[in-house]
């Protein structure tokens, strides 16, 4: 491996750590549900409603590990299922509105995380950032 490419994982790794996506039990902004959940839940909180299937696609995991996360998010009361109306095998996900106010908190809390992170980045530097984050994104992600 190059320096170069040893010194880019190092930053990344110092990133994640930072941000504590390493920790499987909490959110970056330290709620204390695992981030997979809180993914979902974002998903949800944003589309009113997904068919499960979508929900596989969106999150990027596996149907049985998806499957796993709305019967925790089930079991906390957040999420129901429903028959998707236009497919007998179809399933329907939505929040409850105890899932919505958990979504909300979620919210709040990664808007206080990162916005306060934002804070500590100089204003004109700003736009650099999410550049390079931008870029980050799309040449780590799987076509």
């Amino acid at each position: 491996m190059s320096s170069e490419a040893s010194e880019f994982q190092e930053a990344v790794s110092r990133f994640v750590r930072a941000l504590g996506l390493h920790q499987p039990d909490r959110t970056p902004c330290g709620v204390p549900i695992p981030t997979s959940e809180a993914h979902a839940l974002g998903e949800l909180a944003r589309r009113g409603e997904l068919r499960q299937v979508e929900l596989v696609h969106r999150l990027r995991l596996e149907k049985s590990t998806t499957s796993r996360i709305v019967t925790q998010l089930a079991r906390r009361g957040w999420v129901e299922r429903a028959p998707a109306p236009d497919d007998g095998r179809g399933v329907l996900l939505r929040l409850t509105p105890a899932g919505l106010q958990a979504a909300r908190q979620l919210a709040a809390a990664r808007q206080a995380r990162f916005g306060a992170a934002l804070d500590r980045i100089p204003a004109e530097e700003r736009q650099a950032v999410l550049r390079a984050l931008t870029l980050l994104t799309e040449a780590v992600d799987e076509p």
